[in-house]
């Protein structure tokens, strides 16, 4: 109970957010988190839960009902976007006995995380906006009615536009990748594989994988394109816009494309890892420090490491100046190459002609020629343990 006697503010009620209140409360410390929204919930959507991530939830005691409600993926195939012809399998089942990937549908995570939070006494404070974050000795949380509250530590769990990240880094300035991406979730009445299905199309691509026990499927649509469209996951677009621009997609990809009822846009911005991830008790973690694109799916991986690290920093010793010191030094350079990988990914899945029928071929090839290695390429990302340190 190293930390009891601790009062600490968690903004944001998001994966990081309650992550990190379970995992800082393991300590004994006292934790409250304050959320904007009126009520936990999330829009419709999928997540991977890669093993780096997983680690994080069995360390909690989470790992059983997260198996519960998520899909167990066996592979991740990337796909010709014609007719779905297979260009390359990852098997995951190559990966080491104790390493599980698992696709979850995002409400079923908070809600789970939501619900252990509250058992283990954390206290979530709904209808909660911050406006501003004062950092010093005794940090200060300022919301939106004018209420001031104080704490030995205020945790910027508060996503993309974070007030927090603001108070230590100042404005942010994105930019447009030049890609937009579109969501839905569609029901599995193309008994899709417990697999994440990648068609590859040029300048465009879609991913596919089953949630909840392989009832539903995740989409996610990218198309590069120079209109630009606004950062954020609650923008609505019509599915006859999205089918449009997809409307060389054929085989499993169109069937599914077929099904889509509601779906939401978003625009695709690069922004830069926060230079300054802590200052005068306040710190920064997922999104909030090192925003990354979804193309290596590790944005709420990187959060659930994020928040296991924190508190075991916390943990070692009672200098919060020494112990932030310490959460930056242990995450800066992983979650730089992260995001790096990410902004480096997106192009090898639009891939247009000439190029795209060698690059393809030379991808069939290697996976034929050496299954073990193509999976195996990731170990630097899934086989990092950040709770054995």
């Amino acid at each position: 109970m190293a930390l009891k006697g601790f009062n600490i503010v968690v903004i944001g009620a998001g994966i990081g957010g309650l992550v990190s209140a379970l995992a800082l409360r393991a300590h004994g410390a006292s934790v409250t988190v304050l959320e904007q929204a009126d009520s936990i919930t999330e829009l419709g959507a999928g997540l991977q839960i890669s093993p780096n991530g997983v680690v994080v939830l069995r360390a909690l005691g989470l790992e059983p009902r997260l198996a519960c409600d998520a899909v167990r993926g066996r592979a991740v195939v990337l796909r010709e976007h014609c007719q779905g012809r297979e260009v390359l399998r990852l098997d995951l089942t190559q990966l080491a006995p104790e390493q599980h990937y698992f696709f979850v549908h995002r409400a079923d995570l908070i809600d789970q995380l939501a619900q252990a939070a509250r058992a283990a006494g954390v206290h979530i404070r709904l209808s909660q906006r911050v406006v501003q974050v004062i950092a010093g000795p005794r940090p200060v949380v300022v919301l939106d009615e004018g209420t001031r509250i104080e704490a030995e530590l205020v945790v910027g769990a508060d996503g993309l536009h974070s007030v927090a990240r603001a108070t230590l880094n100042g404005p942010d300035r994105p930019f447009f990748t030049g890609q937009v991406a579109w969501r839905a979730v569609v029901p599995n009445l193309t008994n899709l594989a417990a697999e994440a299905n990648v068609f590859m199309g040029p300048g465009q691509h879609l991913v596919a994988y089953p949630l909840r026990g392989g009832d539903l499927v995740n989409l996610v649509a990218v198309q590069a394109r120079r209109e630009w469209t606004r950062e954020g996951w609650h923008h609505h677009d019509t599915p006859c816009n999205l089918r449009d621009a997809f409307s060389g997609f054929g085989g499993v990809a169109a069937d599914l494309l077929e099904q889509v009822q509601e779906v939401g846009i978003w625009g695709l911005f690069r922004h830069p890892v926060a230079p300054r991830w802590h200052q005068g008790g306040v710190a920064l973690l997922g999104d909030a420090a090192h925003p990354t694109l979804p193309f290596m799916a590790q944005g709420a991986n990187m959060a659930l490491e994020d928040a296991w690290v924190l508190a075991d920093c916390l943990r070692q010793t009672s200098d919060i100046m020494r112990a932030l010191s310490a959460y930056q030094a242990r995450r800066r350079e992983r979650a730089e190459r992260v995001v790096a990988a990410a902004n480096g990914n997106a192009w090898k899945y639009h891939l247009r002609a000439p190029l795209r029928g060698p690059a393809h071929l030379a991808l069939r090839l290697g996976g034929r020629l050496m299954p073990g290695r193509m999976v195996h390429q990731f170990d630097w990302l899934y086989g990092h343990d950040v709770t054995a340190s």
